[in-house]
């Protein structure tokens, strides 16, 4: 893509983001897209954002699991940035800030120190995670019916949308068995799925050192502080105003949201 359709592209899905709605899938209207080009409609869409008064707090893989890459027909991760705006608690506002949201049960990571790749390991991540906690994450798509490419997900910034962690449930990482670890998820006070952290790429660490060392790539740190959302551990659920969803995960803690 030249310069002139990366602003257009960048542009467009931007208003679509302020305005709720959805645009036709970029990898139709531009089929040479590459990852690059889709890494840097993403990067002018954080600009736009900050320009905008919003404060980046962290980053976020997606896409790990087998269960929402078989659902969404990606078949490997993705990675965008998450801004002091999109960071909600107990109750998500879908009906006023998002156009199709699903909601997906996430372990979520604070670090202590930065991690930057390549070369970061596993290891690198645990030593650098202050804590870790329960965390949803209602992913949301500017892209229409979430007929997505691995290119149209980065550039919508991973299919961002909105999230929530119980940090009051914040462990040290250490004393959490994050392989194999069990979430359990209800919707509407009904069980709804269950998976374990086996389920995002066989380890949640291995998440972050992925999303650490494919962001090295473009010269971007994981930093200090950053909040790193870590993939799925179950299906991705539709959500809509009156809803409700809780989850557990073993040996870590609860979060519970209504949606409004």
């Amino acid at each position: 893509m030249n310069k002139e359709q990366l602003q257009a592209a960048s542009n467009e899905l931007y208003e679509a983001l302020l305005n709720r709605r959805t645009v036709t899938p970029l990898r139709n209207r531009y089929p040479d897209i590459t990852m690059d080009d889709a890494y840097r409609i993403s990067l002018d869409l954080l600009a736009k954002r900050q320009a905008d008064g919003e404060r980046l707090i962290g980053k976020k893989i997606g896409v790990t699991s087998k269960a929402v890459q078989d659902m969404l027909n990606v078949f490997q991760p993705d990675f965008g940035f998450l801004t002091d705006k999109m960071i909600f608690s107990d109750q998500i506002p879908v009906s006023t800030q998002m156009i199709q949201p699903r909601a997906e049960g996430e372990i979520a990571f604070v670090l202590k120190k930065p991690l930057s790749g390549p070369g970061v390991t596993e290891a690198d991540v645990l030593a650098a995670t202050e804590a870790v906690m329960p965390c949803f994450e209602i992913v949301d798509s500017r892209i229409e019916d979430w007929k997505i490419t691995i290119e149209d997900t980065v550039a919508d910034n991973a299919s961002c949308g909105l999230f929530a962690i119980n940090d009051k449930a914040a462990k040290d990482p250490k004393t959490v068995d994050l392989v194999n670890c069990e979430m359990v998820v209800n919707k509407n006070g009904q069980f709804l799925s269950r998976g374990t952290g086996a389920a995002a790429l066989g380890n949640p660490l291995t998440c972050v050192a992925w999303l650490a060392n494919t962001l090295g790539q473009y010269g971007v740190n994981l930093e200090a502080g950053d909040i790193i959302l870590s993939g799925s551990l179950v299906p991705l659920e539709p959500v809509k105003a009156g809803d409700t969803m809780s989850l557990s995960i073993s040996s870590l803690g609860d979060l519970a949201l209504e949606f409004v």
